[in-house]
């Protein structure tokens, strides 16, 4: 939807979301659409059908004074029911409301209360993280062969070493690179500083030895000379798994994200808020997930029980 077709009240909350709180522009994009089909819905008095041609351009102060807490309670039945949204994408959806009427309420102050504060979000049923052990993951970079070895060497070490996102080892420049430092801009525009260990730094200096001479600031770049794309990071990721005889609907360029977190938690014996810097979390919650045990170390605790006789 264009923002001439978006009520003023929205379109000055996104403006808000990207340049106050310097969100992502996914995460406003996200908010935008959660928010639309909220108002679409509400517009159409709660019908189902089908919602393209509703006009929400007249939505006023009045309009969003008038929602009540059973409106929200339709909608988020709405979403499961004739959206088919699981509970991971009903909670966001709660989450875009409630940060939109609180905005109403303590920014712009056209609330006297922000009902949402009583809307729920639904119990989230708990990750398995699936992750590379650590033989797999020394598996992966030792079948790695090919005219590009060093490339696709150079990126899954990365990977497994930093904890980085698709899109931040994508967006590596040239200029990033200083000695054992390395900065990535991350969600939100935010950057963050990585320390390099020894794998990194050899498999960076032996790729950009055989990196083709071109004019390109980015560090990974395809045959062409261009900065490679995501897609083609993921086709590299999953030919390597294939090649190390891994599951490819399994592990995924975030899963390797999700073993350097687990192995650094594991082996590095990082601590909860030091794994939270690394991998460029906003909350710590995000990062508790990595501190899982794998099912051989609940058995050697349990042997190790004194009682154990």
């Amino acid at each position: 939807m264009m923002k001439k077709h978006m009520p003023k009240i929205l379109k000055n909350y996104l403006d808000y979301l990207s340049t106050i709180q310097e969100r992502s522009n996914s995460t406003v994009e996200g908010y935008k659409l959660d928010l639309i089909m909220l108002f679409k819905f509400l517009k159409n008095e709660n019908n189902i059908g089908n919602d393209s041609y509703i006009d929400i351009s007249d939505i006023d102060e009045d309009f969003i004074r008038n929602i009540k807490l059973e409106d929200l309670y339709s909608f988020m039945a709405f979403t499961k029911n004739h959206k088919n949204n699981n509970a991971f994408t009903r909670a966001r959806k709660i989450a875009s409301i409630k940060s939109f009427l609180k905005y109403c309420q303590s920014k712009i102050k056209i609330l006297d209360e922000n009902i949402s504060l009583d809307l729920e979000t639904p119990k989230l049923p708990k990750k398995q993280v699936a992750y590379l052990s650590l033989e797999q993951s020394e598996k992966l970079l030792k079948s790695i062969t090919g005219r590009n070895k060093e490339r696709d060497f150079c990126i899954i070490t990365l990977f497994l070493n930093c904890g980085l996102r698709l899109n931040e080892l994508c967006n590596i420049k040239l200029e990033d690179i200083r000695d054992d430092i390395l900065v990535v801009r991350g969600k939100g525009d935010k950057d963050r500083t990585i320390y390099l260990n020894e794998s990194c730094i050899i498999a960076i200096k032996e790729y950009v030895l055989k990196r083709r001479n071109v004019n390109n600031t980015y560090l990974f770049i395809s045959e062409r000379g261009k900065q490679i794309c995501k897609r083609s990071i993921q086709i590299i990721v999953k030919n390597n798994i294939i090649a190390a005889g891994l599951n490819p609907n399994k592990y995924s360029t975030h899963k390797l994200r999700h073993t350097s977190a687990t192995l650094l938690y594991k082996y590095g014996k990082v601590d909860i808020r030091s794994l939270q810097k690394i991998l460029g979390h906003e909350n710590i919650s995000t990062t508790t997930i990595y501190t899982h045990v794998d099912d051989e170390d609940i058995r050697n605790a349990i042997r190790s029980n004194p009682l154990n006789k």
